[in-house]
């Protein structure tokens, strides 16, 4: 893991504010989705990106019936 240096506190309704800088860098844009991990006692910030229920590809991915599915597993099904 790489530090960047950065240093941001945790206001009274536990929100931290993501710098300009870092938010350029890894594209992330104002109502972007983040998804939040537990590694031990670290926290990691991913940006969302939405994958397959079947195969957790995340390319290629549609909505169907509520679901992400990629078009493969789509195709597979449609096989059956």
């Amino acid at each position: 893991m790489k530090s960047t240096g950065i240093v941001r506190k945790v206001d009274e309704l536990g929100r931290i504010v993501l710098p300009i800088e870092l938010r350029r860098t890894l594209d992330i844009e104002e109502k972007d989705s983040l998804e939040i991990y537990v590694d031990g006692s670290a926290i990691i910030l991913r940006k969302y990106q939405p994958s397959c229920v079947f195969c957790d590809s995340a390319d290629d991915v549609v909505s169907f019936k509520g679901k992400m599915i990629c078009r493969n597993c789509l195709r597979s099904m449609a096989d059956l």
